[in-house]
């Protein structure tokens, strides 16, 4: 068991602080606004938020951004929640902004898990993003047109998406492990006119083909007038279609007209439309602005994770993920990315490490699980890996546990910024994020987003410190959605976030802030158990969980009983393990004597394997539905609906 002493787990040095690149914008802000709040992060946090307008104008300036028109804002409308009119007067290219650094820097590092490795420059990435635009263009496409893609995580659907942003079409994108109902519950409500797909992906060592499910779908989606498709062998086809096909390589050997060029549209116009997870109903259709995201997005990768030219950011995802759109806006600061296609445990579960070692990654993302799952498992991991060139690991998908935060200093990668956020698909960005000048706490998260108002509101919609609340932002972020798709009116978008505190954003984390000036995420407000009343984040209890060694991994859901919850622990065990009446007190103990009686299950089962979504997240609201005797709906969201059999 780790110690908690009262101190920081981590701290930058004189020499880090110097370096980091929110220390040159602060410089910068001193000569251009006449501001100095170098190294106070909460002051530069309050001008942020109090002068809102001034703080993205000057991320717009500072960075350099392509645009056209007029910067100003209206005060007014920046003080509307929801409802903000970020640079009304204001034109921009997402794209164009992307694809800024110089031909010979590179700009995507490919590689899967068969080891193939593939590099693009942003020359070469530029000549495939006007590939596509012309391709685009040739079937007519343009502005208020959806392009999409079922594809792994490949330069491909990189280059697709720049090319569809280049001449304002919207994107959206799922992950070819997704079945034919889950993509069609998605794609088929954003309406899509082409579509690049593949017909085979890999994953933990396996191919799977894809080809028949692919053309179940094109059938089922009405709008569709062409598909692409990439594909690694010529061998592959999409035989039966309906529509008129390609293949990637036609539209590379295409004749390209000119030059690529940009179409500048408002700061407004729809860039992305991304998908809630849907394990509770139909998944929700999230519009995000070209604008919003690409000045949030640049934000966060600069200022806050310190990623620019030379560097090579790794964060493993895929295209059902917001952390795919997250990633590829690195491309802003100039950065290479590094796009992995595979299993994040194939073929050993050190993958990732191999690859941060081999290439000198210096924004590394883990997922929280994976970090929580090398603690369990033992792994003196600095012991076998150089992660020097490491700046930053960004654990991310789920709260990292203190005793985490200790493994990684101690067994990880030692002396080593780490640091976890919190946001969202919501936002497609963080409400509470990394702070370059600060020290990391074991178990917290840093600090407040620049430009996120983001504070503790209890029930009755009162502000709090020290104890536990709702996750809310007070004032309007240019990554708030546009709304939801086919809401016209935005009814549903306002019930969302709005109805709860109006005029705020709750965004449905139960949280607390800290005297340090961070956080710790206790749990989704939707899955908080009330057991007598008292209100108790599941975070709270996996925290103790996670000490007790012989469990693997595990899930608490509120059984409902005679007008009360009734809490309920479902573990899996270490392979060889039996959870025995022994092991049960051990349990109970451990959570009574470091959280509290209340905490404590009243219902202790084993399970083989727990369901969880396809972005790796425990699938806590299913897990509830099931052993309440209810529905589970969307069982498509889910990465694995079979372990759900464990709980009937």
């Amino acid at each position: 068991m780790n110690p908690e002493p009262e101190i920081p787990l981590w701290e930058p040095t004189a020499e880090i602080l110097a370096e980091r690149r929110l220390t040159a914008y602060s410089t910068w802000l001193k000569a251009n606004y006449g501001l100095d709040f170098y190294p106070d992060y909460a002051a530069l946090h309050t001008w942020s938020i109090k002068h809102s307008g001034d703080f993205w104008r000057s991320i717009i300036e500072y960075h350099e951004l392509a645009w056209s028109g007029s910067m100003d804002p209206s005060a007014r409308d920046l003080e509307q929640l929801p409802g903000a009119n970020w640079f009304p007067n204001l034109q921009i290219n997402y794209a164009e902004n992307l694809l800024r650094a110089a031909d010979s820097d590179p700009a995507l590092l490919s590689i899967n898990e068969a080891g193939t490795t593939r590099r693009l420059n942003y020359g070469e990435l530029r000549q495939e993003v006007h590939s596509v635009q012309t391709f685009m263009q040739e079937l007519g496409l343009g502005s208020g047109d959806c392009a999409a893609a079922i594809l792994p995580n490949i330069p491909e659907a990189v280059a697709a998406m720049l090319g569809a942003a280049s001449i304002g079409i919207t994107w959206s994108s799922v992950s070819p492990d997704f079945g034919s109902a889950g993509i069609l519950d998605r794609l088929g409500q954003v309406a899509p006119r082409v579509l690049f797909v593949c017909t085979r992906y890999r994953y933990g060592g396996k191919s799977f083909d894809v080809a028949e499910k692919i053309g179940d779908v094109v059938r089922q989606l009405p709008s569709l007038e062409h598909v692409v498709l990439v594909s690694e062998s010529e061998d592959d086809a999409l035989n039966g279609l309906e529509v008129p096909s390609s293949t990637w390589q036609d539209l590379i050997d295409m004749p390209l007209p000119g030059r690529l060029e940009f179409t500048r549209l408002p700061f407004a116009h729809p860039l992305y439309i991304v998908f809630t997870s849907g394990t509770t109903g139909k998944p929700k259709c999230i519009v995000h602005s070209a604008g919003g995201t690409l000045i949030q997005l640049l934000k966060e990768h600069a200022l806050h994770c310190d990623l620019g030219p030379g560097d090579l950011a790794l964060f493993p995802t895929t295209l059902g993920w917001m952390m795919w759109n997250w990633l590829v806006n690195g491309l802003a600061t100039g950065a290479c990315l590094m796009l992995y296609d595979g299993s994040p445990g194939y073929p050993g579960p050190s993958v990732l490490l191999d690859l941060a070692a081999r290439h000198r990654v210096t924004l590394l993302g883990l997922a929280s699980a994976l970090i929580e799952s090398y603690r369990k498992a033992g792994l003196n991991l600095a012991g076998s890996h150089d992660l020097a060139s490491v700046r930053l690991i960004f654990a991310g998908g789920s709260v990292l546990s203190k005793e985490a935060f200790y493994y990684a200093q101690e067994n990880l990668a030692p002396g080593t910024w780490l640091a976890s956020c919190s946001g969202g698909t919501d936002i497609l960005s963080c409400f509470i994020c990394t702070n370059p000048w600060g020290a990391v706490w074991a178990g917290e998260l840093q600090a407040p987003a620049l430009g996120m108002d983001v504070q503790v509101f209890n029930e009755r919609g009162e502000r709090v410190v020290g104890e536990k609340g709702e996750l809310v932002c007070c004032r309007p972020a240019p990554s708030m959605p546009l709304g939801f798709l086919d809401d016209p009116k935005g009814n549903r978008y306002h019930e969302a976030y709005f109805d709860r505190f109006p005029g705020t954003w709750a965004h449905g984390d139960f949280i607390e802030q800290t005297e340090h000036g961070g956080f710790v995420i206790l749990g989704r407000s939707d899955s908080v158990l009330n057991p007598g009343g008292v209100r108790i984040g599941t975070a709270e209890i996996y925290r103790q969980v996670d000490r007790v060694e012989e469990i693997e991994s595990s899930v608490v859901v509120g059984l409902e009983r005679d007008d009360d919850i009734v809490v309920a622990l479902y573990v899996v065990l270490k392979p060889g393990k039996t959870l025995d009446e022994s092991l049960v007190d051990r349990i109970k103990a451990t959570i009574r004597s470091k959280a509290s009686p209340r905490h404590v299950p009243r219902v202790i089962h084993q399970v083989a394997d727990i369901p969880r979504t396809r972005s790796g997240k425990i699938a806590e609201s299913a897990v509830r539905e099931m052993v309440n005797g209810r529905e589970v709906k969307q069982l498509e969201a889910l990465a694995n609906p079979e372990a759900l059999k464990n709980f009937c």
